[in-house]
């Protein structure tokens, strides 16, 4: 059994959080997740409307009595959606774990604090997460370039940030991006991590509600099958490699570049709903990480838990004797 600050803090056995996914962190998944040992997420946008993600909140508390929380993201949009809304929801539902995203997020934790939640909030760079922390967050999630979906535009792997965030932060923080297997909690709580962040490894298991043919899309690609759009507008994502993306990229690097207005069809989050819904993986943008190199099957969350523990349990153990072994010679 691996404990950590994180485990402590939210009564969980496995310091695994299933990340907050647009379209997919639904309650199926997140009391799989939950029930499963590590901490599944409903994400708040995915319900059209406050009283839907009650609705959610209420399935997903039928479904488990382990903890679980939501998910946050604030978005770059002109017409913003009711976050207040959301938020308030989902406290009076009882949710006392929240992840956040996104600029700007200091009137959010401000609300979600003042009801004692804890707050789990995603950054993609030390000065945003040390701004966080003064604002009063539990818990950082470090976002290295690695990630599906918006990595920021600094471009840092998350092997340097994490070791950054060990000589900078003073409050517990888990690694996002590039984690898909023991090895990879093994690696961060080596890097001072108190746990990992996973988007795309939960994407392909068996309750996860997107279609099954773009499972097995992800465990048929490699690391390679990403690509960066948006970043002439400075607002990255990382997105599965397909020829709607290659579109935006080539849009992007015609002479003059792009305006939003150029790719806003080709980018739009209801096409990428659509792929989730009838499993062609070339109909719009979806996000994934390169991480899917490292998905070779399609498990139960129970499975795919139990497994990431044990691999950790065993190279942690396997680095403990090989250091007390006898020492090299120079």
């Amino acid at each position: 059994m691996i404990t950590t600050p994180l485990t402590e803090l939210l009564h969980i056995r496995i310091p695994v959080i299933q990340g907050g996914m647009q379209w997919v962190g639904k309650p199926l998944l997140v009391a799989a997740v939950s029930n499963a040992g590590g901490l599944g997420i409903l994400t708040a946008l995915t319900q059209p409307s406050p009283d839907s993600l009650r609705t959610a909140i209420r399935e997903t508390r039928a479904a488990t009595k382990q903890p679980f929380g939501v998910n946050i993201t604030l978005l770059p949009t002109i017409n913003p959606p009711d976050y207040e809304g959301y938020a308030r929801a989902a406290v009076e539902e009882g949710v006392r774990i929240f992840e956040t995203a996104g600029n700007n997020p200091g009137k959010l934790i401000r609300l979600l604090k003042s009801h004692e939640c804890i707050v789990v909030h995603k950054c993609t760079t030390i000065r945003h997460a040390k701004s966080a922390e003064r604002m009063g967050v539990d818990v950082l999630s470090i976002d290295g370039f690695e990630c599906a979906g918006h990595p920021g535009e600094e471009d840092i792997g998350g092997l340097v940030l994490l070791a950054r965030a060990a000589q900078e932060l003073k409050i517990p923080y888990i690694a996002s991006g590039g984690i898909a297997d023991g090895r990879g909690l093994a690696a961060a709580i080596a890097l001072g991590a108190a746990g990992v962040n996973m988007g795309t490894r939960f994407l392909c298991t068996v309750e996860s509600p997107i279609h099954q043919a773009i499972k097995e899309k992800i465990v048929a690609s490699s690391e390679q099958e990403t690509v960066h759009i948006l970043r002439t507008l400075n607002n990255t994502a990382r997105v599965f490699k397909n020829a709607v993306s290659k579109q935006v990229v080539a849009l992007e690097r015609r002479p003059g570049g792009a305006q939003f207005s150029d790719v806003r069809d080709l980018v739009s989050g209801a096409r990428g709903k659509v792929v989730y819904e009838i499993g062609d993986p070339e109909y719009g943008i979806w996000t994934a990480g390169i991480v899917m190199g490292l998905i070779k099957d399609i498990p139960t969350c129970e499975v795919l838990l139990n497994r990431i523990e044990h691999e950790a349990e065993q190279i942690i153990e396997g680095m403990r004797r090989r250091i007390g072994g006898p020492k090299a010679k120079l």
